[in-house]
């Protein structure tokens, strides 16, 4: 009698311990189960934050590449703007053409800058009220903007809309021409720009600036 006793108490212990080993291995997967759904929750919160960002500044805005170039450098880094933030594109001509010769058009270039010249323009864009966003597009001649650029950016009231400058050049910066664009575009929100020589650049400043 006192044998069975011990026998049915120890089946007893047996069951207990199984009985709680289960709870405590169902409660740990419950556990580890909601702890993986809030993390999956909020990298999909920040994953949507981070697109919105990306987005904002170019929703349900018009935008305008505008760009002057005399050997093509500065036409290629429009196109590629261009086709990455979309919009229009226009190139910006005199109705007197630069010279094709180097030294020519360094000194047309040099004697415009001297006398504060303001080169009359063929192109014309008639509904640039309509636009928000203008990238501006240019290579540095004697240290600043071509003067075609200065005439462009002086022919339209650009208050209030953003301007984003950028340059192809053989040793200057983008920075020694900002002064004049800020001059040009006192009312205007200027954003950074670029020394566009390098294609690989271009792509992760959009980005920077919050336009891609």
């Amino acid at each position: 009698m006192r044998k069975l006793f011990i026998l049915a108490l120890s089946s007893l212990m047996i069951f207990s311990l199984t009985a709680c080993g289960s709870s405590n291995a169902a409660n740990s997967a419950s556990s580890q189960k909601q702890a993986a759904e809030t993390v999956t929750d909020k990298a999909n919160s920040a994953s949507a934050k981070t697109s919105e960002v990306k987005t904002a500044n170019t929703k349900g805005k018009k935008i305008l590449v505008a760009y002057f170039s005399q050997s093509g450098n500065t036409r290629r880094a429009a196109e590629q703007i261009h086709k990455l933030v979309g919009g229009d594109i226009v190139e910006v001509k005199t109705v007197t053409p630069y010279p094709t010769g180097y030294n020519e058009c360094v000194e047309v270039a040099k004697k415009e800058k001297e006398t504060n010249a303001r080169p009359e323009l063929s192109t014309k864009v008639d509904n640039m009220a309509s636009y928000d966003v203008i990238f501006v597009g240019y290579p540095i001649w004697w240290h600043t903007a071509p003067m075609p650029i200065y005439t462009f950016l002086e022919s339209y009231n650009l208050s209030g809309k953003t301007v984003i400058p950028f340059c192809t050049s053989g040793g200057s910066d983008i920075s020694e021409s900002m002064d004049a664009i800020k001059s040009l575009c006192p009312n205007s929100n200027i954003l950074e720009g670029l020394t566009a020589n390098d294609a690989n650049k271009i792509e992760p400043w959009l980005t920077r600036i919050g336009m891609r």
